[in-house]
């Protein structure tokens, strides 16, 4: 099995989802993860699945803005009911609000309780959760996601990977193959601190990657080097460079 080369809609806020579609149609893109905030909040999930499947494409995942620990654990099945609808059992979600050695050995607690619970409920509904690996969350270092993994010790909480851009190449490899294992899809860019770059500059970079992973789940485009969605197709290229 190979990965499946989609993207985050949200790397095109400003635009449509039938704009969206039709840029990743002429790209030649298969998948796609829709963002809750704008393109795709729950209610429109029926919506969004009916588009989707009309330019051909499928729905990889669910890039929700659920935060544990900050939005109420209840409207977490209204999450799950629209990545349903959607066509997919994967949802991405943040851990907390801010990074882990910012949190009291009673918040820490309390965090990982509610995961267990948010865990749970993803068994019963046969949904995998996956936390964003970002700062601002608890998932912000390769260590305390581990941690996090194993104390949560559910194959419905997973996590996502993406490179750190404030780390370096050799740092982020060693994060990437500790968490490897509990990692479903991977977000893809080229940064380097707040700076964006095309992502055939970072090739090489990518390859020793993705080496590191199984060949299943998903890559997905985040952002473009010049935030324009006319470069969606040339960065698609090069995703598919990556993976032949």
């Amino acid at each position: 099995m190979s990965f499946n080369l989609g993207l985050c809609s949200i790397s095109f806020r400003k635009n449509s989802p039938e704009e969206i579609l039709t840029a990743m149609k002429d790209a030649k893109l298969s998948v796609i993860e829709w963002g809750s905030d704008l393109h795709c909040p729950p209610e429109k999930a029926t919506e969004i699945a009916e588009l989707t499947k009309k330019y051909g494409i499928k729905c990889s995942s669910y890039g929700t803005y659920f935060r544990l620990g900050v939005t109420p654990i209840n409207e977490l099945e209204n999450y799950i009911a629209a990545a349903k609808i959607l066509g997919t059992n994967i949802l991405r979600l943040w851990c907390s609000y801010k990074n882990a050695n910012e949190h009291t050995e009673e918040e820490k607690d309390k965090l990982f309780s509610l995961c267990k619970t948010a865990a749970k409920i993803a068994e019963e509904n046969d949904v995998i959760l996956c936390m964003e690996y970002h700062n601002r969350s608890y998932t912000n270092t390769c260590q305390s996601a581990l941690e996090l993994m194993q104390r949560v010790n559910s194959k419905h909480f997973l996590l996502y990977w993406q490179p750190n851009q404030h780390l370096s190449e050799e740092e982020n490899l060693k994060a990437a193959e500790l968490i490897a294992p509990y990692t479903v899809n991977i977000h893809v860019f080229n940064w380097k601190g707040d700076e964006k770059y095309p992502l055939a500059l970072a090739k090489d970079t990518w390859k020793s990657y993705l080496k590191l992973f199984k060949t299943e789940g998903s890559l997905l485009l985040e952002f473009m080097p010049d935030n324009q969605i006319n470069s969606l197709k040339t960065e698609a290229l090069t995703l598919k460079e990556l993976v032949k």
